[in-house]
């Protein structure tokens, strides 16, 4: 997960506590307000523990019975403390402090310095608002995919029928998946016509990612140079705009959708090298999806993204009649 996107969630954590805290003292004045007696019995529990501390260091050989008659004074103050609230018809838990997640204490993480699972749950939900997926990750994932919707007869010229070349595809993105957090410079080149499933892998995986906590950004070809172009070429650049543009970069997944669809140039085919290039330099992973076929990439795209493009990516053809499926 991206450390800026951290640091925001663990910020909107700080400020759960502060709200929290804020909130407890409230209505710990207004209890004071109506029985000031509890005020004094706060005050002096307060003072126990240093008590407890001054009597250790003073006395290390002889502390544990002074000590002992400092705890049985805090225990009757605390009964004390609960008569006059329930005196008073105050709930006993009314002066604690409600955090949102007990667990953690809406710090996000556990006393063993675990993530909490409020703050993983958290991590999730931001990767999908981030994703642009959320809305079709429910119906397009590994749960519904159903390879029975591939035929599996000979197709045109093809070894593999296209339900068995799915199969080998479905093998690949699961293992791209679970060896996600390897080094293992595994990106994926999905190619053929449309109607065929490329959209629907893709969305596979991105599930199964941002499942895991992953951030994973999910555009088009031209809906990528429209953010590059916003970020390059807008003098009233936003916060959002830079962040779009640095995701492209930084996020854990980037799959590029629908690439050729795009106005090809030579400023586009530079931005789109760029940010593939910056990708395989710091290890970030990259799916391209694509109704071109290996050939027509080379013919509009200059030699460097062809070259670099088919040799860091693992390239799979889908093929088969076309099914627009809606599954």
């Amino acid at each position: 997960m991206n450390e800026k996107i951290i640091r925001e969630i663990l910020r909107t954590y700080e400020k759960k506590r502060d709200k929290a805290i804020q909130e407890q003292k409230q209505r710990q004045k207004e209890v004071y307000t109506k029985v000031p007696r509890i005020k004094e019995i706060d005050e002096e529990i307060s003072k126990t523990g240093l008590l407890i501390s001054k009597q250790i260091l003073l006395n290390p050989n002889t502390y544990k019975e002074n000590v002992e008659k400092i705890k049985a004074k805090m225990e009757e103050l605390k009964r004390e403390k609960a008569i006059l609230m329930t005196e008073n018809n105050i709930p006993l838990e009314y002066l604690d402090i409600n955090y949102e997640c007990n667990k953690c204490k809406d710090t996000g993480f556990l006393e063993n310095g675990n993530k909490c699972s409020c703050l993983k749950q958290e991590l999730i939900n931001r990767a999908y608002e981030m994703s642009n997926l959320g809305h079709v990750l429910s119906k397009e994932n590994f749960q519904t995919f159903n390879i029975n919707i591939f035929p599996n007869e000979p197709f045109e010229n093809e070894e593999l029928t296209p339900r068995q070349n799915m199969m080998q595809i479905l093998n690949v993105a699961e293992g791209f998946v679970i060896n996600f957090n390897n080094s293992n410079e595994e990106n994926l080149l999905f190619y053929g016509s449309t109607g065929l499933g490329k959209t629907f892998m893709c969305n596979c995986i991105a599930k199964a990612l941002l499942d895991k906590g992953k951030i994973v950004i999910y555009q088009t070809a031209f809906k990528i140079l429209e953010i590059i172009g916003e970020h390059k070429f807008n003098r009233n650049n936003s916060d959002n705009t830079k962040s779009e543009y640095d995701l492209l970069f930084d996020c854990d997944l980037l799959i590029i959708d629908d690439l050729g669809t795009e106005l090809t140039n030579s400023f586009t085919n530079t931005e789109i090298f760029n940010i593939v290039n910056s990708r395989l330099i710091k290890g970030k992973k990259t799916i391209i999806s694509t109704n071109l076929s290996p050939m027509e990439i080379a013919n509009i795209y200059t030699d460097r993204i062809f070259s670099r493009i088919f040799s860091k990516f693992t390239v799979l053809k889908f093929y088969g009649p076309d099914l627009r499926w809606e599954a």
